[in-house]
């Protein structure tokens, strides 16, 4: 059996970014919370040229996540 890797999320880890709804369906804003999963995490709002507001949070790309938006996204199942 192989030793499970260990993944780099401290603070010289790369990083990547995921942009989320700032808002639900209803207008109310999403709380955020800090990652406790990865050093270098910190989130922007940015409004796009439509006047969309999101949130772009900042992880380490081998934080799960980070990964974990993108693997949904992926997946066929979610259609």
């Amino acid at each position: 059996m192989e030793p499970r890797k260990r993944r780099n999320t401290n603070y010289s880890a790369p990083i990547g970014s995921v942009d989320l709804a700032a808002f639900d369906d209803k207008g109310e804003p999403y709380e955020i919370h800090s990652c406790d999963h990865c050093l270098p995490w910190h989130a922007e709002v940015h409004i796009d040229d439509d006047g969309q507001i999101f949130v772009r949070e900042w992880h380490a790309v081998e934080c799960e996540e980070f990964e974990a938006p993108i693997k949904r996204a992926d997946d066929p199942a979610d259609g």
